[in-house]
């Protein structure tokens, strides 16, 4: 208990900024509606948060390099701040694509650094307990941010206020922690082309879940507005997905270490995309029928990027698995910036089920290149330990890294 009370200053910091980050996407969909912005300028929200969050996880490492976690974590909070509270100074669609941006950046950047800070700390003994912690604590407030949505009026000075608040807030906690400063880490490589040939399906699986995932969380919203949703349901609605996908993950990792990982790869899309065909199925006033098909789906979506890490991991020697989750990260990070865009332009001309139709299309390529592969080569009969990835940094693959089992 002793070693989880100490790390209380690093998890309060990230709580609060995941209220604040975690919030702003459905925020700005919301208000974006009510502004007058076409689905085709929300979705480039959306792109834009992760364009940020691809250079804050390149950057990060190198500014902890330079100023040290402490200087680094509230260097970006800053940002993120700024990207809120700019919001109802300048109602334009590319002016707040410029301010997602910074939260994306603010997001990445925060999180790298508390990642990096927890893996200096951790030792094999005490590993289990504080990770259980983290992973408490990062599904909790991610769903409570969702749920937020309801107690926020859209385009309304006031909630952007708010949000900005939370993540001024979160520097406080990290800044006046009496824990000792870590060393800074080393900046692992990124050869991500060296890791689409050593795993080309873990890279295409990493892919294909930053195209949905990223789709989904930055999209759903609009999603829910075509289709009668409140905004209190919307949260819900968003929050129901987030924790069917954090449920699934224990058992989904324990059939990935028991049997071929392509297979449950390809069973997961399979999936996935039946969850797709139920909500297009469905009708919008059937609200209870939508919220469970959307556990299903958050079940099938969200653990296709562990399941793809552990399978890429299986071909990558110990010492590698820094550098090779470090290319993955970077991968998905490319399948998330352009998904939102394309996400929206299909919802404005094809109705509110085409966000789901786009899903289902890369699944149907990730299960078509999962056969393919499997008759290509045999599995590694040696596996990784799988491990749930709560967040896509470039340091979260050294806070959860294992050895090859003996």
């Amino acid at each position: 208990m002793r070693i989880i009370i100490s790390f209380i200053a690093l998890f309060a910091s990230i709580s609060l900024l995941q209220l604040s980050s975690g919030a702003i996407g459905p925020l700005d969909v919301l208000s974006g509606v009510a502004e007058g912005f076409s689905n085709t300028e929300i979705g480039l929200l959306g792109s834009a948060h992760f364009l940020g969050f691809f250079v804050g996880c390149w950057w990060a490492p190198r500014l902890m390099g330079t100023v040290g976690h402490s200087r680094a974590f509230s260097a970006f909070a800053a940002t993120g701040a700024i990207g809120a509270i700019a919001h109802p100074m300048l109602i334009d669609p590319i002016a707040w694509a410029l301010m997602r941006i910074l939260t994306g950046l603010c997001v990445a950047g925060c999180y790298t650094v508390i990642e990096a800070w927890m893996q200096a700390r951790l030792t094999n003994s005490n590993r289990g307990r504080i990770m259980a912690s983290y992973r408490t604590v990062d599904i909790v407030v991610s769903a409570s941010a969702q749920l937020m949505i309801g107690a926020l009026e859209p385009a309304s000075y006031m909630s952007y206020n708010l949000l900005a608040i939370l993540c001024c807030a979160c520097i406080l906690p990290i800044v006046l922690t009496k824990m000792k400063q870590p060393e800074t880490p080393t900046s692992p490589r990124l050869r991500p082309i060296n890791t689409m040939k050593i795993s080309p399906l873990g890279a295409a699986g990493v892919i294909v879940a930053g195209t949905s995932s990223a789709a989904f969380r930055m999209v759903g919203p609009i999603y829910g507005q075509e289709i009668g949703l409140s905004a209190a349901q919307i949260g819900s609605f968003l929050a129901t997905v987030l924790i069917g996908g954090a449920a699934a993950q224990f058992p989904v990792g324990w059939l990935a270490d028991k049997y071929d990982r392509r297979w449950v790869l390809i069973g997961l899309s399979v999936a996935g995309i039946l969850a797709c065909g139920g909500l297009v199925a469905t009708s919008p006033d059937d609200h209870s029928r939508i919220f469970l098909i959307a556990a299903l789906f958050g079940a099938s979506i969200y653990p296709i990027f562990s399941v793809s890490m552990a399978h890429a991991n299986d071909f990558t020697h110990s010492s590698k698995m820094v550098e090779i989750n470090a290319s993955l990260m970077f991968l998905y990070g490319i399948g998330a910036i352009f998904s939102p865009l394309i996400a929206s332009v299909l919802i404005e001309n094809f109705g509110p089920a085409a966000l789901f139709g786009y899903i289902s299309v890369a699944h149907i390529f990730l299960v078509g290149f999962g056969l393919l592969r499997m008759s290509t080569r045999p599995t590694e009969g040696e596996k990784t330990a799988y491990t749930y990835v709560p967040r896509t940094s470039f340091t979260v693959a050294k806070l959860l890294k294992r050895s090859k089992p003996r």
